[in-house]
């Protein structure tokens, strides 16, 4: 069957349908025969394969090795509990694995989630009636509606069309938009101007086809077979985990070699250089940082999500923290995209809305045009169809009641002519009606309606309109503008482009339509003053509409530049440059193509931009800009797809708290890797004074597992999620090249916080022998109590100050005390599982034995109590030095 070749009733008679779409038990038959509408995954990897690749990574291959070297220790030389060290480096592993491969199926179920969360919907005819249905529930058969933004179901015949185009760049990889006509075609299936292919995208027009091919056996469906799924980048943030945790291996076998080397030249056996060797590699080595990146990363999705923010790619998360500029529309994102009309300008007079039975006779011919020039419509009891049009018709339906027509033609809206004319039937009679922009509209029209005659338009009415325009715009409203003519009917009707009947039209009024700001915007925008973000409306509306929206909500102060679509196309790049660098900017007038030019400009000026969009011309913009954010509520498809945030309530101060979000989990990854950082110190240097001082091992490599993938695991995820701290969005935005691992964290945690517990956990050593009688150069066997005793009071060290160091970790700048101390109620659930563990590996049989500790009596933990007092105290004074410093 060439369905291309038939005609539109042989169509629905060979699907066995009709125009008026399925029934709905045909409809569950049909679904039931074929299944569900989708594209199903192809040559997926494998679960298994994702977990086998936790085990080959550079880090895993590192452990690997360490276990092997363990083993044949212990088989070499028995005796030295190398062989528990081994069968610990490999239950780390194991757990690193288990873990982030749990975390990265979770993460494959949260994309499944959001599509969920995002439905597309496709409005189809069943029995009869129009009806809104998930496009995986369309069948062949299924007859459907299709405007401007919408994404094409399955592959489908066309029935019927007005000026309907096409995106088929997801299958053809050509963006130009073609033209689609619903008449037979005797070429192929996919040249052929009547087939629309599912994936594809509607981008201007409007249309009815019957679909014939669903899911796998669409073309999309054909294609996926023969091709593999396409795994998805890493994040630049995760590339630099792996990169610092390189490093931090490198430098730990490095350290480990040059100190096994060194032990030989010093006359330390090789047994005992090994164990040092194996033990300086694992104390430097991070082990528990990546599991809980990942999690941090995740709880932060989460918080976003919770904020009707949903990031798509990791890469959106930490680049939102360093966006210099947002480029928003007005409509929907300021704005409540809640239009209603209240002015009408007639018979060179501005009426209000609540006024309109006094003037009913006068404007019907204004009413009439907004009724009939319209896409909207009252079905079941409310009002579909795009914002401004319900408006325009509930405005008439309250006036007038239903007027009815019939529409012969139409001549769709779009970006570049600014305005949208339908010719219908009415009584016998052929009325072209058009509704627009005025600057558009009036100059096609030869005559203005006043007082029901057609009176000249001469220059004096054309200046009363463009005043009363200004005025209206002034008073923040949207205002459109109604011309219409009666014409004689037309032959070929299909092929009249508006050039032929836009012409000595009848000018017939002005409507204004208001759209409140969100009334949580002006604070949102004080938000991106204080951080430093500069904010650029970019609106189709005229500039005096959007200068009184921006001044209203604070996005303007002073007299600003605004840049109208006229002006704008005549400038040169390096005028638009010095434009963009003024500091209250607004862009009127614009279409998506403008956009585009405008972010282009702002990244070469080295700007992060964000930028908003909700229409399919928007997606090259939404693509080009470093975030590009689309409207959950009112986006179309395509720019889902392009995007890289989707707002699921369309409001601007949703970006803007994502962008404190995006802040506040790059400022916590920080946190907890200088919490991390910071223990690898006292972590190595029981290592040192072991090679170097001929002193028995303070701490074995048992108990420093325990720390780096137990004790201090919760405290961290802890700090993971920490609030935004005060002054998060009172700074400028952070460099992209910024590194996470600068001079200042690595010195804080190495330097200053880790010297500290390392001299606690040396001291709680020494204490501990000292008190037990020990001999300065006495080595004591590893079962021996005060042995045992000495390395848990080093490891309880650790312990102790790491409680104090995860408060200390909490800011960089500000006290913890301005932060609140029970702020963060999950630090103290992670302490107490920390002291919890400690408890168990100090005084329970089973964890002396797995870790090689022994009880402590009270007088221990009484010593080193005060070591974490002080940490936190010298934490303190750094950051009074640090403030204090800033401020001169």
């Amino acid at each position: 069957m060439k369905i291309q070749s038939l005609s539109e009733a042989e169509v629905l008679r060979t699907l066995v349908t009709s125009d008026k779409g399925l029934s709905h038990e045909d409809a569950q038959r049909r679904l039931n025969e074929y299944g569900l509408n989708e594209i199903k995954d192809v040559r997926k990897k494998p679960l298994y394969l994702k977990l086998v690749s936790q085990f080959i990574h550079f880090l895993a291959i590192l452990l690997w090795i360490a276990a092997a070297l363990s083993f044949l220790s212990d088989y070499l030389h028995p005796g030295e509990s190398m062989f528990t060290l081994g069968f610990a480096i490999i239950a780390v592993i194991f757990i690193n694995a288990v873990f982030t491969f749990i975390q990265e199926n979770r993460a494959e179920k949260a994309v499944e989630a959001l599509k969920k969360m995002l439905p597309f919907y496709v409005k189809v005819f069943r029995d009869g009636n129009e009806k809104e249905i998930h496009a995986r529930e369309v069948v062949p058969g299924d007859v459907f509606l299709l405007n401007e933004g919408d994404k094409i179901p399955a592959d489908s015949r066309l029935i019927d069309a007005s000026e309907l185009k096409v995106n088929n760049a997801p299958l053809t990889g050509e963006s130009e938009p073609v033209l689609r006509d619903p008449r037979a075609f005797d070429g192929e299936l996919i040249e052929s101007a009547n087939i629309l292919f599912a994936g594809t995208t509607v981008i201007s027009g409007s249309g009815k086809a019957v679909a014939f091919a669903t899911g796998m056996t669409t073309e999309f469906g054909r294609i996926a077979h023969l091709t593999s799924a396409v795994e998805a980048g890493r994040s630049p943030l995760q590339k630099e985990i792996t990169r610092a945790t390189r490093l931090v291996a490198t430098i730990a076998s490095a350290v480990g070699l040059t100190f096994f080397v060194l032990g030989f030249l010093i006359g330390r056996n090789f047994w005992d250089n090994f164990i040092f060797a194996i033990g300086i590699t694992v104390a430097l080595i991070p082990e528990g940082m990546l599991p809980t990146m990942t999690l941090s990363l995740a709880m932060g999705s989460q918080r976003m999500a919770k904020r009707k923010a949903l990031i798509k790619t990791l890469t959106s998360v930490e680049t939102l923290g360093a966006v210099t500029v947002i480029c928003t529309d007005k409509t929907g994102t300021l704005t409540q995209n809640k239009m209603a009309v209240t002015k009408l300008w007639v018979n060179d007079k501005i009426v209000d809305v609540k006024d309109l039975y006094l003037y009913k006779d006068k404007i019907y011919e204004l009413l009439r045009i907004a009724s009939h020039c319209n896409n909207a419509r009252f079905m079941d009891g409310q009002y579909k169809g795009e914002p401004t049009e319900v408006a325009l018709l509930k405005a008439v339906r309250e006036a007038l009641g239903d007027l009815k027509s019939e529409r012969i033609k139409e001549i769709p809206f779009d970006s570049e002519r600014k305005r949208m004319t339908t010719v219908n039937l009415i009584e016998g009679k052929v009325f072209v009606f058009t509704k627009g922009a005025t600057e558009g509209l009036l100059p096609l029209c030869s005559h203005l309606l006043m007082n029901g005659e057609k009176a000249p338009a001469d220059e004096d009415l054309r200046k009363n309109v463009i005043d009363a325009s200004h005025a209206m715009m002034d008073m923040g409203l949207r205002v459109l503008s109604f011309a219409f003519r009666e014409i004689e009917s037309i032959n070929n009707i299909s092929m009249v482009k508006g050039a032929d009947i836009e012409n000595n039209m009848v000018f017939a009024g002005l409507i204004g339509l208001e759209d409140p700001p969100r009334p949580e915007v002006p604070e949102a925008i004080k938000k991106c003053t204080e951080a430093g973000i500069k904010v650029i409306m970019i609106t189709g509306d005229g500039s005096r509409t959007a200068g009184s929206i921006a001044r209203e909500i604070g996005l303007i102060k002073g007299a600003p530049v605004v840049v109208e679509g006229h002006g704008f196309n005549q400038m040169s790049d390096t005028e638009l440059r010095a434009k963009l660098l003024e500091k209250e900017v607004i862009f009127a007038r614009m279409t998506p193509k403008d956009k585009m030019r405008i972010v282009s400009i702002l990244k070469d000026e080295g700007e992060i931009v964000a930028v908003t969009g909700d229409g399919v011309n928007d997606a090259p913009a939404l693509k080009k800009a470093d975030i590009g954010i689309a409207m959950g509520m009112s986006g179309a498809d395509v720019a889902k797809e392009a995007s890289d945030m989707i707002l699921l309530d369309d409001n601007f101060a949703t970006i803007v708290n994502a962008v404190e979000e995006g802040r506040t989990v790059y400022e916590n990854i920080r946190k907890f890797i200088t919490y991390i950082f910071a223990s690898n110190i006292p972590e190595a240097v029981p290592y040192l004074a072991y090679i170097l001082f001929k002193i028995p091992l303070p701490l074995t490599i048992i108990q420093i597992l325990a720390v780096d993938l137990g004790t201090d695991m919760l405290p961290a995820l802890a700090l993971g999620a920490e609030k935004p701290t005060p002054g998060v969005m009172k700074k400028p935005p952070r460099k992209l090249g910024e590194k996470l691992l600068d001079m200042p964290v690595i010195t804080r945690a190495y330097l200053f916080l880790g010297p500290i517990e390392a001299i606690a956990c040396m001291f709680g050593f020494f204490w501990v022998l000292n008190n037990g009688g020990w001999i300065w150069g006495v080595m004591l066997h590893p079962n021996d109590m005060l042995y045992l005793q000495a390395t848990t009071a080093c490891f309880t060290a650790i312990i102790i100050t790491q409680t104090a160091n995860v408060f200390a970790c909490r800011s960089s700048k500000e006290s913890v005390f301005s932060i609140g101390i029970f702020s963060n109620r999950l630090i103290f659930y992670g302490i107490m599982a920390e002291l919890l563990l400690q408890m168990f590996i100090v005084y329970h049989p089973f964890g002396n034995r797995i870790f090689g500790t022994a009880p402590l009596g009270p007088d221990v933990w009484l010593i080193l109590i005060p070591f974490s007092i002080l940490l936190l105290a010298a934490e303190e004074l750094r950051k009074v030095y640090v403030r204090k410093h800033e401020v001169k």
